[in-house]
Order: C-alpha cells, then structure tokens, then sequence
C-alpha cells in the first residue's frame, strides 16, 4: 500500500467518524482540515455514499448523515477489520504527528463499535504485527488476509513452503505473527515439522490451506517472543 493510498484511507475513516459526532460539514471545511482540495472532498464523499454511507448533502449548506444511521457491529467484516489494523501500522510510520493523531483516533473509534470477538482478535493483530516502511519493495503477497483470520482464530494452516535452496516442503504451522522488514513480508509460526518457530517469507509460500483444526494460543505478545528467542 502507497503512502498516498493510506492517507486516503485515514482521510476517509476520520471524514467518516466526523460526520457520526458534528451535525453538519461543509466540503470547505474538510478540505481545509485535511489539507486537500475541495474536488477531493467531493470525491470521497462520493466514495463513502458508494460504500452505502447514507450521506445527505443539505443545498448550499454542506453534508450531513441521515438522522439515526451509526457504523454497526457488522459493517466490518473481519477481513475488513484487519485490513484498517495492517494499515493503522503503515500510518504510524508517517512522520507527520497530527496525520497519526487523527488516524489513531479514527481507528479507536471504530474498535469502540466493533463486536468485542472482532475487538479481540483486532487488538491481537495489532500486537502481531510489525512493519517497516519501504516504498520502494517489489516483493508481493496475497496470503496476508488469510494468514490474518488464522492468526486471529488460531487455525492450523498448511503451507508448501520454497526455501533458499529452491525445495519445496509441506509445512503445518501456527501463524503466530506478521511482520514486515525493509525488504520482505515475514510469517513467525510455530512449525510443526521442526517442532520450533520459523520464520517463512510470504513470497515464497506457494500454496495455503487453513484447516479445521484449530491450535492453543501461543500466551506471549510478539515482545516477549523477540526477547525469549532473539
């Protein structure tokens, strides 16, 4: 995700909490807050009615939400939840402090309205996961949303794992926590055939299957496994 994507994002989750706590907002305004043009603000509004926000534009006046409409519980899905917590991280690497504040803010206030399973599981991943920026990587995944949900709901997973040597093996393991460096997107799982925790680069996963089974949660923050095994 791009520095400009996750500002937008922060930009549309405070647009969004905003409009739940003022009466009313002009598109000057918020332009003026965020430090955006006017045409921008049009067009988050736009996307925010699209996402099924019932924004009403009240003439020559500004934006309002219909009488009554709160986020609830379920407008998340927990992917979706995930999703807003890995990008909480990448904004906390933003050197601008008051972006962070708005942000940081914004995201504890939709925690606030999540069911307290999803609460949990969020604050879980919030302490699973670390990440160092690099604008820069060109190493991609698409296993981190699946590799989030069994992480939070402690599923075994079954991976084919490549190693350096170019093997292929076939791994189960407990997901126990997703970090970033300056140059991959790293599993830290308990493995089951080492029977030790591994690290797996997620560009070099081929295959994934969450299982049925699920495993006993490892009692330790991602801290504590840094200081216990590093």
């Amino acid at each position: 995700m791009h520095d400009n994507d996750t500002k937008r994002l922060s930009r549309l989750t405070a647009i969004l909490t905003q409009l739940q706590t003022k009466r009313l907002l002009t598109a000057t305004n918020l332009a003026e807050k965020f430090n955006v043009s006017v045409r921008t603000i049009y067009r988050d509004m736009k996307a925010l009615e699209q996402a099924g926000v019932p924004i009403i534009t009240e003439e020559g006046k500004g934006y309002t939400l219909m009488e009554g409409y709160k986020i609830p519980p379920v407008m998340f899905s927990e992917a979706q939840a995930n999703a807003l917590i890995l990008a909480e991280q990448l904004v906390l690497k933003n050197k601008e402090t008051s972006f962070i504040k708005d942000y940081t803010e914004a995201i504890d206030k939709i925690k606030a309205v999540l069911r307290q399973s999803d609460k949990d599981k969020a604050n879980l991943l919030a302490d699973r996961t670390r990440f160092e920026q690099n604008l820069n990587r060109q190493r991609s995944s698409n296993n981190i949303s699946q590799l989030q949900f069994a992480l939070t709901n402690f599923f075994l997973t079954r991976i084919d794992y490549i190693n350096e040597q170019n093997k292929t093996s076939c791994r189960t393991i407990e997901p126990f926590a997703i970090i970033s460096t300056t140059e991959n997107w790293l599993l830290i799982a308990w493995c089951r055939l080492r029977t030790e925790f591994r690290f797996f680069r997620l560009d070099r996963i081929t295959n994934l299957e969450i299982l049925s089974e699920k495993f006993e949660q490892h009692k330790m923050t991602l801290q504590e496994y840094f200081d216990k095994y590093h």
